[in-house]
């Protein structure tokens, strides 16, 4: 986190008689982040070797090298502060890892960040939710990771606390709307429609088989994973649960379906388009 230069900048102005451009655009004071906190924010998000880390207002530097030297990720520090950017070049260096971490001088609201595969945050709480709408723009699947302070009502897929609380979201694709998918059953061909409401990673809906409405049930959404559970109830003596998984890619959702249990199981591929919102 970075230093508060914000009230110098005010007093130096009314010293001086002119502005002074402060270099932090937000009120965030660095406040170093324990080393065993960084390793636990890199251990649940699962960062490994192939993952682009981007920390947002990384200070000395230390989540950007340990995510480089502990889990041979590639890594990018997103700090205002120059004297900071330095410290951080320099500690780089010396745990040779120059050639896989960056430092960029740069507002982390303006800073890119479409190409990570994980974020870690040791922001303010008000900071926090002015980048919640960015967050959620990254693509499905993106680990976030933030130490001490949350996403307000954007609840955490996993919480840990060693020492500090760590808390840990998946950005989820945005599937709310409805669905329209052609199902190979026993009885022969249904149509199926999937009506989805989400908040967040969180879901819930309803379904119509051939026009026969049916709950929906355990449906549950991790970043570009969809399952959920639906009952066939065609045929009242052979009903059979049918487990829906799929992998959503923007406006198709494909993958398989289980029908029933044990060495009565059979699996289906099936595939679902967006056809409203």
């Amino acid at each position: 986190m970075r230093r508060c230069v914000a009230l110098f900048a005010a007093v130096a102005a009314l010293v001086l008689g002119k502005p002074v451009h402060a270099q932090v655009a937000t009120d965030v004071p660095f406040v170093p982040t324990p080393q065993v906190v960084v390793d636990e924010m890199l251990r649940l998000a699962k960062v490994r070797p192939g993952d682009f880390v981007i920390d947002l207002g990384s200070g000395d530097g230390r989540i950007p090298i340990t995510a480089a030297k502990k889990f041979g990720a590639r890594a990018l520090g997103v700090e205002l502060d120059e004297h900071l950017i330095f410290q951080s070049e320099e500690s780089a260096r010396q745990a040779a890892v120059e050639d896989r971490v960056k430092f960029l001088r740069q507002d982390l609201f303006r800073a890119d960040i479409s190409q990570a595969t994980v974020i870690t945050m040791y922001l303010l709480p008000s900071v926090n939710r002015r980048l919640r709408p960015r967050l959620l723009d990254l693509k499905p699947g993106t680990r976030i990771v933030a130490h001490d302070f949350d996403l307000d009502d954007w609840k955490p897929d996993d919480i840990t606390t060693i020492r500090k609380n760590v808390f840990l979201w998946v950005v989820p694709a945005k599937v709310a709307g409805r669905w329209r998918a052609r199902v190979p059953l026993p009885g022969g061909p249904r149509t199926i429609e999937i009506e989805l409401n989400q908040r967040f990673q969180e879901v819930n809906g309803l379904a119509r088989i051939d026009e026969q409405v049916t709950q929906m049930w355990e449906a549950r959404l991790s970043g570009d994973r969809l399952s959920f559970v639906l009952v066939d109830s065609d045929d009242r003596d052979s009903e059979a649960s049918l487990y829906f998984e799929g992998r959503v890619g923007g406006p198709v959702i494909e993958g398989e379906i289980r029908r029933g249990v044990g060495n009565t199981q059979s699996k289906i591929r099936w595939q679902a388009t967006k056809v409203g919102s």
